[in-house]
C-alpha cells in the first residue's frame, strides 16, 4: 500500500514523464470511492484515488486517466470523457478508459425459495415474514445460499 506522500510523488513523476508538465496540486486517497478508480476535482484541481485499486496492475492507467482530466482542464481544453481532446490524449498516453471492476466482499447474492419451489434472487436481505412470493403468493424461505457475484 502506498502512503499519501508516495502517491503524490508517483503522480508527479507520471505527469512529467507522460505529459511533460508538472502536477502542481494534491493527490490523495479517498476511501469513500467505491466503483471508480479516481476523480479529478474541478474546483481544487486535486485528484482523489480509490485505495482499493492501488494493488492492481492497471493503477498507473488510472493515474494517467485522471491526469488527462487535470492537464486538459489546466489548458482550457476539452477535459470531459466525451470530448475529442480527452479521447485523443488518453490514447496517446495509454491511460485507462474505464476503471477495472473490483469485486467487493458485500457483492454476494442471496437466494430465497418459496414453498412451491420458485427461486428468488436478491442482492439485499429482506424480512421474509413481511413478503410473499410474487408468482404464487406462498411463504418465502431463505435458502441459505450465498452466490458470489
Amino acid at each position: 500500500m502506498l502512503s499519501q506522500k508516495q502517491l503524490q510523488l508517483l503522480v508527479q513523476k507520471i505527469s512529467v514523464q507522460n505529459f511533460g508538465m508538472p502536477f502542481e496540486h494534491t493527490a490523495v486517497f479517498n476511501k469513500r470511492l467505491k466503483t471508480t478508480g479516481g476523480r479529478y476535482l474541478l474546483n481544487t484541481h486535486d485528484i482523489e484515488f480509490n485505495p482499493k485499486m492501488v494493488d492492481l496492475s492497471e493503477f498507473i492507467g488510472i493515474i494517467k486517466h485522471e491526469l488527462v482530466h487535470y492537464h486538459l482542464h489546466q489548458q482550457q481544453k476539452g477535459y470531459r470523457h466525451c470530448d475529442k481532446e480527452f479521447k485523443q490524449l488518453l490514447a496517446d498516453v495509454k491511460g485507462l478508459r474505464y476503471a477495472p471492476n473490483i469485486a467487493t466482499a458485500d457483492s454476494s447474492i442471496l437466494r430465497y425459495i418459496c414453498e412451491n419451489g420458485h427461486i428468488i434472487i436478491r442482492k439485499r436481505r429482506f424480512d421474509i415474514s413481511k413478503y410473499r412470493c410474487a408468482k404464487c403468493g406462498s411463504k418465502i424461505l431463505f435458502d441459505g445460499m450465498h452466490i458470489e457475484g
